[in-house]
């Protein structure tokens, strides 16, 4: 017995060998057909690695081509005639913000006595390089900001990244709560969810958190005055107006918002905190405490603590910058079957022309610029604009509150425009621009898809929502072809400077 034992490894190799040789002329013609079809083969054979291939530049690196030739197109160049009316002084806006900056260390300090809390907290530092403070300090009678301003760059990097060190209901909502001196509040509203965030720098923000999917549209059956508000609607705003060269959109960013720490756990309104609870399925909601809108299922909602958001920088305080909320003459009826005067009357702005300040300057105009850019989001909730009081009665219009656009890509509500069909007329730079952008070169919705791509956010917007900027620009175009075929170039396009006339007997020869 002892010799088959001393030949048993003998066997076991000769074996071995037999079953490798069995598995190679079995495995290895599958395999190696696979490799070369390029599908992948079982698990005892080594892939080939693939190929790397060159390098690629980044999307926006690639894409970036059209939006760079837009702005260096001579329209986006020229100069504004006359040095640049600032609206504010440094120095006195300097010492006004560092005031309030030491009032806010001082409340901040008596807050956490209160709460006994003993751990260091440092004092709130004002930055006369801070981005915001810059971008305040930019604002003037061409714009909110220069065509060309690293400050705005800066601002909107700034709100995406920088720590929030206070939350709080917005002061309009306040009001609604009597819990403020609504003698600072432009217009009150109150029936959506807004918040105020401040941040590090002691910058501060309007906060709107996502209510509506990108993909859902507006349902038809809504009122505009009931629609939903979308944080997507004012990040894609703000893009719109500095593409039309506007400039009347505060800076706006999409941003990923930690609901519990960067709301509740900073703010100090024990309202705000009441409203917090954790849903059944775990995520953190908060919803709005104001006389509407107050029930739990209209809550937004982290998962289960981010929630995005857009975030719209703060215009300068209104002690520091005096605003005027004045009605859109063209302002809807707010009921389900009452009609404004314009919406029945086609020689409705015969009456405005007669009321001052429509009968001369600047405001019908830009008026009509307000009607272009509401068309082009779908916006039908325009019932006030709001202007600074410094720049007098010719100032720009600033385009706040625009979370309303954008619902409906299938529908174009041309009634918006109804302030460039019932008066017939354009400022000449306005129309200019409106022809470059529906150049294929220079087409509105490439410019904005690229535009678009530069938020955290993005797709801010869907592909229907951006078609229907390139549809909605050649409705309003032919709406100024045919004010000119009708009353000639000279009565429709105006200097911007000047606001041309039509002869009354015109103007009932275009309506009828």
């Amino acid at each position: 017995m002892p010799g088959p034992r001393r030949d048993r490894p003998a066997v076991l190799l000769l074996l071995g060998a037999l079953l490798a040789a069995d598995l190679y002329f079995h495995l290895w013609p599958r395999a190696r057909r696979e490799l070369r079809a390029g599908a992948p083969s079982c698990p005892c054979v080594l892939r080939r690695p693939p190929v790397p291939s060159a390098p690629q530049p980044p999307l926006r690196t690639r894409a970036a081509s059209a939006l760079r030739r837009l702005f260096a197109h001579p329209l986006y160049r020229s100069a504004p005639p006359g040095p640049a009316e600032p609206l504010l002084g440094a120095r006195e806006a300097l010492r006004y913000y560092r005031r309030k900056a030491a009032r806010w260390n001082r409340r901040h300090k008596l807050y956490r006595e209160e709460l006994n809390l003993t751990s260091p907290s440092a004092p709130l530092l004002l930055r006369p390089e801070a981005s915001w403070l810059q971008f305040h300090l930019g604002i003037s009678r061409d714009g909110l900001y220069p065509r060309s301003s690293p400050a705005v760059t800066r601002l909107l990097r700034d709100m995406q990244e920088f720590t929030t060190i206070s939350a709080d209901y917005s002061q309009d909502e306040k009001a609604l709560l009597g819990a403020c001196d609504c003698s600072q509040i432009v217009k009150p509203s109150g029936v959506h969810l807004k918040l105020v965030l401040r941040f590090q720098d002691f910058g501060k923000a309007m906060f709107k958190p996502m209510r509506q999917k990108r993909e859902e549209e507006t349902p038809e059956d809504f009122f505009y005055f009931v629609d939903f508000q979308r944080h997507n609607a004012e990040i894609a705003a703000f893009h719109l107006d500095r593409i039309l060269d506007f400039r009347r959109v505060p800076p706006t960013v999409g941003r990923m918002i930690n609901v519990t720490k960067d709301i509740l756990e900073v703010t100090k309104n024990e309202i705000l905190q009441s409203v917090f609870f954790v849903s059944p399925a775990s995520n953190v909601c908060f919803f709005a405490k104001c006389p509407y809108m107050c029930k739990t299922e209209y809550a937004v909602c982290g998962n289960p603590h981010l929630l995005e958001g857009s975030l719209s920088a703060f215009l300068p305080s209104l002690n520091l910058a005096p605003r005027l909320s004045i009605p859109n003459p063209w302002i809807r009826s707010y009921s389900f079957d009452g009609k404004e005067e314009w919406e029945v009357n086609p020689l409705y702005c015969n009456t405005v022309r007669e009321i001052y300040p429509y009968s001369n300057g600047n405001r019908l105009l830009n008026i009509v610029d307000m009607a272009i850019f509401d068309f082009l989001i779908g916006n039908m909730d325009r019932h006030h604009y709001e202007m600074f009081t410094k720049f007098g009665d010719d100032g720009f219009l600033l385009h706040l509150d625009n979370a309303r656009g954008f619902g409906r890509h299938s529908h174009d509500e041309t009634s918006i425009l109804a302030p460039l069909s019932q008066c017939c007329i354009i400022k000449r730079t306005t129309f200019l621009r409106l022809q470059l952008l529906a150049e294929p070169e220079y087409r509105l919705s490439d410019v904005m898809r690229e535009s678009l791509l530069q938020d955290r956010l993005a797709p801010v917007l869907t592909e229907p929502h951006l078609l229907a900027l390139d549809r909605r620009l050649q409705l309003i175009l032919r709406a100024v072809s045919k004010c000119i075929d009708t009353y000639g170039e000279a009565k429709v396009v105006a200097n911007d400077s000047t606001q041309p006339e039509a002869p009354a007997s015109d103007r009932v020869k275009l309506t009828t």
